[in-house]
């Protein structure tokens, strides 16, 4: 479904990925952990083809491909459900009372239905999250790429996400792609696991796998990760 093959990435003259290989089979969950800075986001951008690679092959089966970015991109300015109405109207050529049913079910699904007649910053961060996912969905993606669903969010409400993005992956059946720093989050949506760190992705399988992995870039990452709140994943 999605295929990269000894891709590399460089901006201004500085490598930012190198030799990065990855396979994503139809209708899996595939999380993509690491610290800032080590280039998780471009590989999502470089599977949406927002990044072109220097070098590589990047394979995705699918036109019907959709990004949740980190910051939601929202049209402030509009009312949610005008938020759902445009890619319908601009994506799908989907207007009128076609286009609302399917905008307010789409709300139902993630909780905002009773919201739909207000706007984004009249909201709660944890529902324009829920809004970005909707707005991602509502064009029926084969493909949906997450770029830090969960951050800046409380732990109660990125676990909320995080249910919420593994239900309509499995009511969909779409393929999944999330970058996060978030352990606990990749745990708990992805099949399987990458890890991304000088310049290179390496897969470890599931969550087990990661936790277990005797890797020491990647267990220094998981005992950060546990310092910063997560301490049952502590492990010397």
């Amino acid at each position: 479904m999605i295929r990269l093959e000894t891709v590399n990435v460089s901006f201004k003259g500085r490598t930012i990925l190198e030799n990065v290989d990855l396979e994503v089979t139809r209708g899996e969950a595939v999380g993509i952990i690491g610290p800032s800075g080590s280039g998780k986001s471009v590989i999502l951008k470089t599977i949406a083809g927002l990044i072109k690679p220097e070098s590589g092959t990047v394979t995705v089966e699918s036109e019907k491909v959709s990004m949740l970015f980190q910051k939601n991109a929202l049209f402030d300015s509009f009312t949610l459900l005008q938020n759902l109405l445009l890619p319908l109207s601009e994506t799908l050529g989907i207007t009128g009372t076609e286009a609302e049913t399917r905008s307010l079910s789409m709300l139902k699904a993630v909780g905002l239905d009773h919201a739909a007649h207000l706007h984004p910053d009249e909201i709660s961060g944890g529902m324009q999250k829920r809004l970005g996912i909707a707005r991602a969905l509502i064009i029926e993606p084969e493909v949906i790429l997450y770029d830090e669903p969960t951050a800046g969010l409380d732990p109660i409400t990125s676990k909320s996400i995080a249910d919420l993005m593994i239900t309509l992956h499995r009511t969909n059946r779409t393929t999944l792609v999330m970058v996060t720093n978030d352990l606990q989050r990749a745990y708990q949506v992805a099949d399987r696991i990458g890890f991304c760190h000088g310049k290179r992705l390496e897969m470890f399988g599931g969550p087990e796998q990661v936790k277990s992995s005797q890797h020491t870039e990647l267990k220094r990452f998981i005992y950060a990760n546990a310092l910063l709140g997560n301490t049952e994943e502590i492990d010397t």
